[in-house]
């Protein structure tokens, strides 16, 4: 059988495109095109460690996405996120509670342009977990 071997691609609706992408591009640095951002794992991540995508359904009533009101979230690895944050909220993007720090990395949260909730994810020694 076939199977899913991971995430390829994140699909979304918004009010403007040429904003949002605009948006994205200004306090997130992604390097957009007319079809949106392509990242290469190669560029990011050594090619003989192992890097992660979390799939993870949330029960209809969770309040994580909070405040926004979306049925999904984008996760965005990061570097130095506590720098990041700062330098957001230096140039007015929203930020949601504080940074979280756990064994496998540090999460902050922001909202977009569209008012969704976006999380930004700083991994950490994601080369120790087994290949």
């Amino acid at each position: 059988m076939n199977k899913v071997t991971g995430i390829g691609g994140i699909f979304f609706k918004c009010k403007d495109v040429a904003a949002t992408k605009k948006w994205y591009e200004k306090h997130l640095g992604l390097p957009v095109d007319d079809y949106g951002c392509t990242f290469w794992q190669a560029d990011s991540v050594k090619l003989d460690e192992k890097a992660s995508q979390q799939w993870s359904p949330f029960k209809a009533e969770s309040t994580y996405f909070e405040p926004g009101e979306q049925e999904f979230m984008i996760n965005y690895r990061v570097a130095d996120l506590k720098s990041l944050m700062e330098e957001l909220k230096q140039n007015g993007v929203k930020t949601v509670g504080k940074i979280e720090e756990f064994d496998y990395g540090k999460f902050g949260w922001i909202v977009d342009c569209d008012d969704r909730k976006v999380e930004l994810w700083e991994p950490a020694n994601e080369h120790l977990f087994e290949k």
